[in-house]
């Protein structure tokens, strides 16, 4: 008789789980507590508009590693892929513009353009993209021969991870990249992000790679949702996981919230790890390294706040992502913000209608902040469309008229997120304070310490964010499990 693994969670990682656990001959049921697969990995209808939450640039479009864990598990059947000349342009009031080509070789040229007078800073952080595409740093696949890999950037990724985009910024002598280069990573924070981040990207651009699937982020997880229900897996939605049945320092089933009981084998957690940890299992299986890393939340994460615009008017003729510095501070969520990062889907994107575009604009987000406000929904409300009101004027002086063609706007904050996946505080995992190399090596709660027949996949697992990892977690674990099973490993 097969072995049977509950997956808590129809994120990437828990469709990636189950459908990697059908392949290698494993009962697999899956228990989620909307009504939708994706997570965080999904979008939305608006009035004929979509709003896409999740994917910016997807690792695996290009000839890389990971599109092999995305032809096993169908999440590009059938997708076309955009890849776009510009990664992000940045503007400021004076015309003068940034513009991040994906082609190297006319991003080099379009810098010296800019900058002759820093020609050899250009060519030091260009020449460190290219020599970065053979580490093919988004994929763990092949094992030891992938890690092997990197091994001859050992010093290159050692030094760019100690030197902030900040730092890097300020040593070009031009003026205007002084100010623009620190927004070229989406609306990142330049003094906290390492440059190794953005050469990634780069290495990434040179492989051809971090294109973006049309018809965006909820497509993109059905496809996976579709492949798992193909192999025989089942999904059950609506069932919230409230706690996790352990016997012996077992792990052996799941509570839901209606109080029925489910048993397995195996029992694995692709649902947000705080709620995993100490509230799914009451804190009971834990240590130092973990508590100490939830203790040291942060009070603001990046993609907190997003504002989607669907406007009746086609904005293809611009960048599809776009940064604009302000010439001075905006205050926005009682904060100043010095610019303002968004992304424009046309209607290649498979989002909108011919002829109209969604605007989303995305920023830190403050989870305090609006959970005080949504004590009082009426003051919740409020500031969401004051928010909406200071935007648009804004944009009005980049986009003359377009207060006039918002047909509908939505605007998601962290408490947004918390609602909807139950994620802590609605957040993504953060950078660890403590144990930073022990868990980039072995994560952060892939076990944990005591429980047995017990897993975790996904974002939280290793303290890591992107969709790629999320589903190579998934393949790592069945991977795992086949191995202490005696099977052999079958994709």
């Amino acid at each position: 008789m097969a072995k049977s693994v509950i997956i808590i969670g129809a994120g990437i990682a828990g469709l990636s789980t189950g459908c990697y656990a059908k392949m290698n001959g494993y009962d697999a049921i899956i228990f989620e507590l909307h009504n939708k697969p994706g997570g965080l990995c999904t979008s939305w209808e608006r009035k004929g508009f979509i709003f896409d939450f999740c994917i910016h640039n997807l690792s695996g479009t290009g000839n890389v590693g990971v599109k092999k864990v995305w032809d096993e598990l169908g999440a590009l059947e059938n997708v076309e892929i955009l890849d776009y000349e510009i990664f992000v342009r940045v503007e400021d009031s004076k015309d003068n513009k940034l513009e991040i080509y994906t082609d190297l070789n006319k991003l080099e040229e379009h810098l010296k353009n800019i900058a002759p007078e820093d020609s050899k800073l250009i060519e030091e952080y260009i020449n460190a993209g290219r020599a970065l595409e053979s580490a093919d740093l988004f994929s763990t696949l092949g094992g030891m021969g992938s890690k092997l890999k990197i091994v001859p950037h050992a010093f290159a990724l050692f030094k760019w991870s100690r030197i902030t985009l900040e730092d890097y910024s300020s040593r070009f002598t031009n003026e205007f990249l002084r100010k623009a280069f620190p927004h070229i990573q989406y609306n990142f924070k330049a003094s906290e992000l390492p440059m190794l981040i953005n050469l990634i990207f780069l290495a990434g651009f040179k492989a051809s790679d971090l294109g973006w699937p049309k018809f965006g982020s909820l497509k993109f997880s059905k496809n996976i949702e579709k492949r798992f229900l193909d192999l025989g897996g089942e999904i059950k939605y609506r069932s919230e996981v409230k706690k996790i049945i352990v016997e012996n320092n077992r792990a052996v089933g799941v509570i839901l919230a209606d109080g029925s009981e489910h048993f397995g084998d195996v029992v694995v957690s692709a649902a947000d790890g705080h709620n995993t940890i100490y509230e799914m299992l009451d804190g009971n299986y834990s240590n130092k390294l973990i508590d100490s890393y939830y203790q040291s939340y942060l009070e603001e994460q990046d993609f907190g706040l997003q504002i989607y615009l669907g406007l009746n008017r086609d904005l293809s003729s611009e960048p599809h992502a776009l940064t604009l510095l302000f010439d001075e501070p905006v205050d926005l969520e009682s904060k100043g913000r010095d610019s303002l990062y968004l992304e424009i889907f046309n209607s290649n994107t498979g989002l909108v209608d011919e002829g109209k575009s969604v605007v989303k604009v995305v920023f830190e987000g403050n989870y305090g902040y609006w959970k005080n406000l949504r004590s009082d929904m009426e003051k919740y409300n409020r500031e969401k469309e004051k928010i909406y009101l200071k935007l648009v004027e804004i944009l009005e002086n980049r986009f003359p008229g377009i207060k006039d063609q918002v047909e509908t706007y939505d605007i998601t904050t962290p408490v947004t997120v918390e609602r909807f996946t139950h994620n802590f505080h609605g957040w993504q995992p953060w950078g660890a304070k403590e144990g930073t190399m022990r868990i980039m090596l072995r994560g952060l709660s892939k076990t944990l310490p005591g429980l047995k027949n017990f897993y975790m996949v996904g974002q939280w697992a290793g303290a890591v964010i992107g969709v790629s990892n999320a589903a190579l977690s998934g393949r790592d674990l069945i991977k795992e499990l086949c191995k202490k099973d005696g099977k052999k490993f079958s994709p």
